[in-house]
C-alpha cells in the first residue's frame, strides 16, 4: 500500500536565521569586522556564530568568514559552520574581484542575497603573472553581481576608509548599516565599534562614510585619474639642458609630442640629457622616413618603444628606484606609518650569473659570458636568494652606491647589448617600411614582449625572437601585420609560451 508523501512545515525558527559570509584576504579586517558583526548581534539580543575557512596566500583565495544569527530563545540553535550556494543572505566583499568569485561560486542569488562590496582593486598573482595584461575586466563583474543580487552596494570602500585615516573593515561596516539588510539601529553598530576600544574615532569616521556610500549609492563616484604633470629637477645647467630638449620634442608633429615628451623624461630620468639627445636622434631618423598622411603612426610608436628600450632594468636601475626618497614616502603612506613609527623594510634580491657578468666592462663581461667555467662560478658565488633590510645604514648605502653608477653604466656589457639589440630592431621593423607600413608598426610594438629583469627578461627575449623571426614568414601577405598582431598578444597570453607555440604553428601550416 504507497503512502503519500508527507511535506514537513518548514521551522519558523530556521527561517529568522541570518546568515553573512564576508570574502577577504590578509590586511582587510575580515577577521575585526566579524568580530564586530558578532558583538552586534549579542548586543541586540541574538544567538549568533561566527567561522572561518582561510584561503590560499598570495591572493588565489579570500578567507571566507561566515556568521549566523537569530533571535536568542530558550532553545539553543544548531548553526553551520559554512555558507552554502544559494543560501547566503548577505555577502560582504572586500575587493571587486572577490565580487565576482562570491557570484561564480554561488553564493548571491537574486532572490536573496544582498551584495556589499569595494570597487577597488588589489591584483591576484594569476593578474600578475601574465606577460600583458592580465588585469581582469572590473565592469563584467559589476554587471555579473546587478543581475546575481537583490540588493547591490558597491562604492571604493578602500578609499573612503584610507580618507578617513582608518581601515576597509570600518567603511565595509558603515555600508552594511547603511543597507538595512539587518535589523538594527545605526546607533547599535557604532557601540560596536565603541566597544572594540581600537581606533574608535576614525572607525567611526569611515564607518558613517560607508553608510553614507550605501544610503547615496547614485550620488558616490569614483575620482577622475589627473595626468601627471611632466617634471625634473636638477642643477640649473642641467635643466638648461633639460628644457632645450623639451622645446625640441615640442617641435615633433602634433601625434608625437605628448609620447615623445613621456619618454624623453623617462630617458633622461634613468640616465642624463645627453642620453635624451640620444634619444630624440634615433627619433628623428624614425620620423624621417615618417608622413602625415599615416597620421604620423609609425612615429609615435617608435617615440614609446625606443623610449622603454633604452630605459632597460639593470641592476643600477633597480637600486636607484629602491633607495629614492619617493619610494619610502610612498610606503609610509601605504602602511599608515606616521613620523613616531619605524618601519622596517626588506628588499629581496636573487641575481643571477648573467646580472653578474652585465655589470663588468664590455669586453671584460663578454670574455665571462662566453665562458661556462666562469658563468659557473658566478652562478655558485651569486645566485642564492638575499634579503637586503634597507632601513638599516649598510644595506642601504650598498644600493645606494649601485644606483649612482650611472656614469659607468654606459662602458657595461649589459649596456652594449642593449644598444646591439635596440639597434637590430629597429634595423628589422624599418626594413618592411616601404612595402607595408603596417607590418612594420607591428614590428616595433613587439618590443612591448621585453619587460622586467632576470628570468623575466629572459623569456621576453626568447618570445621576442620567436614573434619578430616570423616577419620572414609572413612578409608579402596582405594579412602580415594582423597576423603580426595575433602572434604578439598569444606571446603575451602565459608566461611558459604555449600560445604562441601554437599561433605559430598555425602560421607555418599556411605559409
Amino acid at each position: 500500500m504507497n503512502m503519500p508523501l508527507q511535506h514537513k512545515t518548514p521551522d519558523a525558527r530556521v527561517e529568522q536565521i541570518i546568515k553573512l559570509a564576508i570574502m577577504a584576504v590578509g590586511g582587510q579586517g575580515g577577521g575585526v569586522l566579524t568580530n564586530w558583526i558578532e558583538s552586534l548581534a549579542r548586543s541586540q539580543g541574538y544567538a549568533c556564530q561566527a567561522t572561518s575557512v582561510a584561503g590560499v596566500a598570495q591572493r588565489t583565495g579570500a578567507t571566507i568568514y561566515y556568521i549566523e544569527m537569530t533571535p536568542a530563545s530558550d532553545q539553543q540553535p544548531v548553526f553551520a559552520l559554512a555558507p552554502a550556494g544559494g543560501d547566503v543572505d548577505i555577502l560582504i566583499a572586500a575587493e571587486m574581484m572577490e565580487v565576482g568569485r562570491a557570484v561564480m561560486r554561488g553564493f548571491v542569488t537574486p532572490d536573496r542575497t544582498v551584495l556589499i562590496g569595494s570597487t577597488h582593486r588589489q591584483l591576484a598573482v594569476s593578474e600578475k603573472t601574465v606577460p600583458g595584461d592580465g588585469i581582469a575586466n572590473a565592469e563584467e563583474v559589476r554587471a555579473a553581481a546587478e543581475i546575481a543580487s537583490s540588493q547591490l552596494i558597491l562604492a571604493d570602500m578602500d578609499r573612503l576608509a584610507v580618507e578617513q585615516g582608518s581601515v576597509i573593515s570600518s567603511s565595509l561596516f558603515g555600508a552594511l548599516a547603511g543597507s538595512g539588510a539587518l535589523p538594527f539601529p545605526r546607533e547599535a553598530f557604532e557601540d560596536a565599534i565603541r566597544a572594540s576600544g581600537k581606533g574608535v574615532e576614525a572607525s567611526l569616521r569611515a564607518f558613517a562614510a560607508g553608510f553614507d556610500a550605501a544610503q547615496n549609492r547614485e550620488a558616490v563616484s569614483e575620482p577622475e585619474a589627473e595626468e601627471p604633470p611632466l617634471k625634473l629637477v636638477g642643477p640649473a645647467k642641467e635643466m638648461q639642458k633639460w628644457q632645450a630638449l623639451v622645446d625640441r620634442a615640442q617641435a615633433l608633429p602634433d601625434p608625437v609630442q605628448w609620447i615623445a615628451q613621456a619618454g624623453l623624461m623617462k630617458v633622461v630620468d634613468f640616465q642624463d640629457c645627453a642620453y635624451g639627445t640620444t634619444y630624440l636622434n634615433r627619433l628623428d631618423d624614425v620620423i624621417a622616413r615618417d608622413s602625415a598622411d599615416k597620421n604620423w603612426e609609425l612615429s609615435a610608436v617608435a617615440a614609446k618603444y625606443i623610449a622603454n628600450a633604452m630605459a632597460y632594468d639593470d641592476i643600477i636601475r633597480v637600486a636607484d628606484l629602491k633607495t629614492r626618497r619617493s619610494r619610502f614616502a610612498r610606503i609610509h603612506d601605504e602602511m599608515g606609518a606616521k613620523d613616531s613609527n619605524l618601519v622596517e623594510l626588506t628588499e629581496f634580491f636573487h641575481p643571477r650569473a648573467e646580472e653578474i657578468a652585465s655589470m663588468m666592462p664590455a669586453r671584460m663581461g663578454a670574455r665571462w659570458e662566453a665562458s661556462p667555467g666562469r658563468m659557473a662560478w658566478l652562478n655558485k658565488r651569486f645566485n642564492k636568494g638575499r634579503r637586503l633590510r634597507t632601513h638599516t645604514l649598510r644595506s642601504f648605502v650598498m644600493l645606494h652606491f649601485l644606483g649612482g653608477l650611472k656614469v659607468y653604466r654606459l662602458k657595461t656589457r649589459r649596456h652594449e647589448v642593449e644598444v646591439a639589440h635596440l639597434e637590430a630592431w629597429l634595423r628589422d621593423s624599418l626594413a618592411v617600411l616601404e612595402d607595408d607600413y603596417a607590418l612594420a608598426v607591428e614590428l616595433l610594438k613587439n618590443r612591448r614582449l621585453i619587460k622586467g629583469y632576470s628570468d623575466t627578461h629572459a623569456r621576453g627575449l626568447t618570445k621576442f625572437g620567436t614573434v619578430m623571426g616570423a616577419a620572414a614568414l609572413l612578409k608579402g601577405r596582405d594579412d602580415a601585420a594582423e597576423w603580426m598582431k595575433r602572434l604578439r598578444e598569444a606571446a603575451l597570453q602565459d608566461p611558459e609560451g604555449k600560445a604562441l607555440d601554437g599561433a605559430i604553428k598555425t602560421v607555418r601550416s599556411f605559409v
